[in-house]
């Protein structure tokens, strides 16, 4: 290329880059699979504008250096944690922070052994396993159990922390677990909470989230309410809600699972070969037989 052709070549700019880089496709998946949470999708493109103005200050000759992306995801069960994880994975790929762009999920019993000199091999294997990608640590505040004198998970923590700093230009280390016990864990680890630069929480859904959840969980197996089962099921949301062992877009998950049971025993008692309607139509019946409607609190079904 020569001068005169260079310097009539625009700069790109910021959205440019963001739209080139294929980050905003990753971003459009999220939204198809994971309904609401505007904030934590807005926190991964900001995530992702840094990481390109980063881009562009060493294309300009400024000086840089890869931020610290730790994070620690707090929210209860169901709110789309490991997904929002894989995708952001992905995104990091693609924007050229690690080289692999997978996801090792982990809990404390992948990492911390049971007798002495377990621990270290076993977290050295996880982190191996994890180098170019995110690991992902749910319920983290497990690794710490100070009221055992004998628990090997400090062990485990000594080691993530010196390959949280070390490596932080190749691994992503995300920490998830309810927000009160994640508190409580990085009061007694000011190491760890020094190394996370950003805190993502994940809220409940709302009971009109849950219902466009559950449209969404049924349209890809090929199944709908029909009006009847549709009212049904925004009552049971909101009665499940309320009981025990709530685990948000999880729970719906496994409603919609025994609903589908439920729908293929009606159909199996049927003396006729069913059509194709009454195989994708879920009815009133199938949602009203569970143990929420008019059951004692705290029995799930």
């Amino acid at each position: 290329m020569d001068r005169a052709t260079a310097s009539t070549t625009p700069a790109a700019t910021p959205r440019s880059m963001f739209e080139s880089s294929g980050v905003q496709a990753l971003l459009d998946q999220l939204d198809a699979e994971l309904v609401g949470l505007a904030p934590v999708k807005g926190r991964i493109r900001d995530i992702a504008a840094l990481l390109l103005i980063d881009r562009l200050r060493t294309e300009q000759g400024l000086q840089s250096q890869p931020p610290s992306l730790h994070m620690c995801f707090t929210g209860n069960p169901g709110t789309g944690k490991t997904t929002v994880a894989m995708r952001m994975a992905e995104v990091l790929r693609q924007l050229g922070y690690v080289r692999k762009g997978h996801l090792v999920a982990v809990t404390r019993d992948d990492l911390v052994g049971q007798f002495i000199g377990h621990t270290a091999p076993k977290t050295k294997e996880v982190i191996k396993r994890a180098m170019g990608g995110v690991l992902f640590i749910d319920e983290a505040y497990y690794l710490y159990r100070p009221e055992n004198e004998r628990d090997y998970g400090q062990e485990s923590i000594e080691i993530l922390l010196q390959v949280m700093e070390n490596n932080r230009d190749d691994l992503v280390v995300i920490l998830a677990g309810y927000r009160d016990r994640m508190d409580t864990f990085f009061s007694s680890n000011p190491g760890m909470a020094s190394r996370i630069a950003h805190h993502i929480d994940f809220p409940d859904y709302s009971e009109e989230e849950l219902m466009r959840i559950a449209q969404l969980m049924l349209g890809k197996l090929n199944y709908r309410f029909d009006d009847g089962a549709r009212t049904a099921f925004a009552r049971y949301v909101g009665l499940r809600r309320d009981q025990p062992h709530f685990a948000n877009a999880r729970s719906v998950r496994n409603a919609l699972d025994r609903i589908r049971l439920r729908h293929a025993t009606r159909l199996f008692a049927l003396d006729e070969a069913p059509g194709r309607d009454a195989l994708c139509t879920l009815q009133a019946e199938d949602v009203l037989a569970s143990r929420v409607f008019g059951r004692p609190a705290g029995l799930e079904d």
